[in-house]
């Protein structure tokens, strides 16, 4: 077998793929991409794990990170892996924190592929360089204030004998001065800057875990800011910026003002449903942990639904929830059943985002519920129904017993079909507990009596004692009622059993400092 070849007798192809500086959502489309079709990824400490979660469910994960000082794999190591790997055929995708060609070591890893005979592509990234001062409200240029920059390896030692950096011109001959991976030699910096005409009223600022979260900012001057780093014992991973646009940060700092930054939000929504909740929480600058406590399956059987839909009788069809919508529709499909056999049907739906679900299908319900659940549905569709009329009922094997009784009471012949199934979901439990665990959830979010059950259960009890002081937020009574029983704080209800107030109440309780 010839040199880079594989049990396939062509190797695979490996995408150097620049992350961005942490941020999930600054990676590129043709980064995604990547992820999404790579058999193995090999990714770094300042690339965001939650990039993960796009990957295939039997990709190759495999983590390299360096820290100060503690390295996982060598970089020679990293090298022979990423050979390794493709060697087998396999595609992969080499994840780095911003762009893997401006401080990645994507060069070295790239001449070591072309000497193995490894084709490979570069992909570039957001660099920190310019995205972490952009989120601290920090352009790396202004027209008032200076045309140029420059970015500059703070891992040298600036008190050797011999340096690649030019000090004497790079301290004034630059507007912006822009240092990564600099935090341990900062004293070291501002000397050689000062030394060299910098003046010491220079603006300044360490930005730390940019675009994340946990993004910390501190400013000072050239003469200031060794001190107040030490005294706020800020640490790396920092990016540092030197020049008169970190005065700009007092108006454009955007990020750091969201209502939600800082806060890392448990979401325990399904999986298909959690992205909109996530996405508005991130949105006001929090950070949404996806952990979907119920996994959403087809019944055990389609029999009932089948004939209930088959049936020539039908006056009402029910919907209280958006997987109700989708499991009628799919088998009407699957059974081909044309649409217009729905015609003279009436349709109910518990709320907007299932009433959404309906419009999708080109149907507009006749009733919507005035307060968004179930047995509010039901009363609200008590005065419209006839004795004897056949209502369908399509729902999950732990619904409620709420609905059919009211309408059952009401006279109405009730058809109850399953729908689909909730089970337990809980998928990435020990990342979860390990987060509580570390008093770094600072909220939990539920949208049903049975996200709460299968939360508690997915987690164990020995995780209990972290969720006292941890506030749950629930999208309506019934699931706030369930909190409550099961033990847990609930700190706010929404308004209207919605994401939109939901997202709303987590807004103003941050502002009210409950959070």
């Amino acid at each position: 077998m010839g040199e880079g070849e594989g049990r396939t007798g062509k190797p695979g192809t490996v995408y150097l793929v620049g992350a961005g500086p942490g941020d999930p959502g600054l990676i590129t489309v043709k980064g995604m991409e990547c992820l999404k079709k790579a058999d193995a990824v090999v990714y770094d400490r300042l690339a965001s794990p939650r990039l993960l979660r796009y990957l295939r469910p039997d990709a190759e994960r495999i983590y390299v990170g360096k820290a100060e000082g503690r390295h996982t794999l060598t970089q020679d190591e990293i090298q022979e892996l990423l050979v390794r790997l493709a060697q087998d055929g396999k595609t992969v995708v080499r994840l780095k924190g911003g762009d893997p060609f401006v401080f990645g070591r994507g060069g070295e890893e790239a001449e070591f592929l072309v000497e193995h005979g490894i084709p490979f592509e570069v992909v570039p990234g957001v660099t920190s360089a310019v995205a972490v001062p952009a989120y601290a409200g920090i352009p790396v240029t202004h027209r008032d204030h200076t045309p140029s920059f420059a970015v500059v390896t703070g891992h040298e030692d600036p008190e050797k004998e011999t340096s690649w950096i030019d000090w004497d011109r790079l301290s004034t001959g630059v507007g912006t001065l822009i240092f990564l991976m600099g935090v341990g030699r900062l004293a070291g910096i501002v000397e050689q800057l000062t030394a060299h005409g910098r003046p010491g009223t220079t603006p300044v600022a360490l930005i730390r875990w940019g675009t994340r979260m946990e993004q910390e900012t501190v400013t000072g001057t050239l003469d200031t800011i060794v001190d107040e780093v030490r005294r706020r014992n800020f640490r790396s991973p920092a990016v540092i910026v030197v020049g008169e646009v970190v005065g700009l940060r007092e108006r454009l700092n955007w990020f750091e003002r969201k209502p939600l930054f800082g806060k890392r939000i448990l979401v325990t929504r399904a999986r298909e449903q959690a992205s909109a909740l996530s996405a508005q929480i991130e949105d006001l600058g929090g950070e949404a942990v996806e952990f979907p406590a119920i996994r959403i399956e087809p019944p055990a059987s389609w029999a009932d639904l089948d004939e209930a839909l088959t049936r020539s009788d039908l006056k009402w069809i029910v919907l209280t929830s958006r997987h109700a919508v989708e499991s009628v529709w799919s088998r009407m499909r699957a059974l081909e059943l044309d649409v217009r056999r729905l015609s003279g049907v009436r349709m109910a739906a518990v709320g907007p985002a299932t009433a959404e679900a309906l419009r999708e299908r080109g149907v507009i319900p006749e009733l919507t519920a005035s307060e968004y659940r179930g047995q509010a549905l039901a009363e609200t569709l008590v005065p419209h129904i006839a004795s004897g009329d056949v209502v369908l009922l399509p729902r999950s094997n732990l619904a409620s017993r709420d609905v059919p009784e009211v309408l059952s009471a009401a006279g109405a012949a009730v058809v109850e079909a399953e729908a689909y199934r909730t089970e337990p979901g809980c998928e990435g439990a020990e990342e979860v507990r390990g987060l509580l665990r570390e008093g770094r959830i600072h909220a939990v979010t539920f949208t049903s009596s049975s996200t709460v059950r299968f939360f508690l259960q997915g987690i164990g009890e020995e995780a209990r004692p972290w969720l006292e002081h941890v506030p749950a937020f629930c999208i309506g009574p019934v699931t706030a009622a369930t909190a409550r029983e099961l033990g847990l704080k609930v700190a706010g209800v929404a308004e209207q059993a919605t994401v939109d107030s939901l997202v709303d109440l987590l807004a103003r309780e941050m502002e009210a400092g409950a959070i």
